[in-house]
């Protein structure tokens, strides 16, 4: 396993801090405390590049709120200026790291996302299933196959400060750079474990902590067909013996080696024939479902625009993302019902 020294400067050079900077930026470049800061753009970041120069850099208290989308969430959201260093940091050890992750780790990567999760399932469900024949025929409740639909319980909130650090320090063996790393995991209400939701380095984190789950289910369990999407993860296979036993291994380690449990309600093994809910789909053999909560999502946005509360312009991005999500499933009905619901006057 190869192992990183010396690479601390390599966060605090200009060069990267610049880019860090445009990277926070993105999006946001109208907000109040980015204007604020791009002000004395040159002076932020020099101080910036002190602090981490002379290991003074300590990360400001975390704003917290609650965020309903429908789903409740409570979201920690961290100044600016640290954020600029959260890129940083990122730019530096992210290469380092994904080098690592197995091609079907899909959440959180460049390149990577939900559309290549659908993709593999379809790839994968085919190779379970025999292409769905029966005796040369097409019949939805004949399919054979299984899957194991599993989700980790309280994943962000129960993730062992001390572990994930110490599966860092596997690849990186720069203390300044270990120190940074603790820092920013370490500025969070609870400091033995949990991670912030909405900081990059959590998502970023939570791919390096559940890449040991990958690649004891890759390796230990010889699975052939695994995809995880952050800390929901997919076994297909056509004997529902082996995925029993799957399981049970899999709970066994997420237990011994990273103090995680899987979610009583959301793991269960199920007939492909059946359906499968994942990354927001009910996926059945020949056709993909949107699930009601992210139909009611984007209701709740056009609902919010017609009482003022967001812009059409952000509405028309809302709903361009979004349409270009749900086009991997079959709501053509739908989506029309959603664009006059959208244009209709009230």
């Amino acid at each position: 396993m190869k192992s990183h020294k010396n690479i601390y400067y390599k966060i605090y050079k200009w060069e990267n801090l610049l880019l860090a900077f445009e990277k926070a930026r993105r999006g946001k470049t109208k907000k109040d405390y980015v204007i604020k800061f791009e002000e004395n753009l040159i002076e932020n970041l020099q101080q910036l590049q002190f602090e981490l120069m002379t290991q003074t850099y300590k990360p400001k208290p975390l704003k917290t709120f609650i965020l309903r989308d429908p789903k409740t969430r409570k979201i920690s959201k961290s100044h600016f200026r640290d954020r600029i260093i959260h890129h940083a940091l990122c730019n530096i050890i992210e290469p380092i790291f994904q080098k690592t992750f197995i091609y079907d780790s899909c959440a959180n990567q460049k390149g990577k996302g939900t559309l290549l999760a659908i993709k593999r399932f379809d790839k994968f469900k085919r190779k379970v299933s025999k292409n769905g024949k029966i005796n040369g025929w097409f019949n939805n409740n004949q399919i054979k196959g299984f899957c194991l639909k599993a989700d980790i319980k309280h994943y962000f909130a129960e993730v062992n400060q001390k572990i994930l650090i110490n599966i860092i320090k596997k690849r990186i063996k720069d203390k300044n750079t270990i120190q940074l790393v603790i820092k920013i995991i370490k500025n969070y209400h609870n400091k033995e474990k949990g991670m912030p939701l909405g900081n990059l380095t959590s998502q970023f984190f939570a791919n390096i902590y559940l890449n040991e789950l990958d690649y004891f289910t890759k390796q230990k369990l010889k699975t052939k067909y695994y995809i995880r999407y952050v800390d929901d993860f997919i076994i297909l296979h056509s004997n529902k013996t082996q995925l029993i036993s799957c399981k049970k291994e899999i709970r066994k380690f997420l237990k011994n080696k990273l103090n995680l449990q899987l979610h009583p309600q959301k793991s269960h093994i199920t007939k492909l024939s059946y359906g499968i809910d994942f990354v927001g789909f009910r996926i059945f053999y020949h056709y993909k479902l949107l699930r009601k909560r992210n139909i009611k999502k984007m209701q709740e946005k056009i609902k919010q625009h017609r009482e003022g509360k967001i812009t059409e312009s952000k509405l028309n991005e809302i709903h361009q993302g979004w349409t270009a999500y749900a086009k991997w499933a079959n709501p053509y009905k739908l989506q029309n019902n959603l664009i006059i619901w959208k244009t209709s006057p009230q």
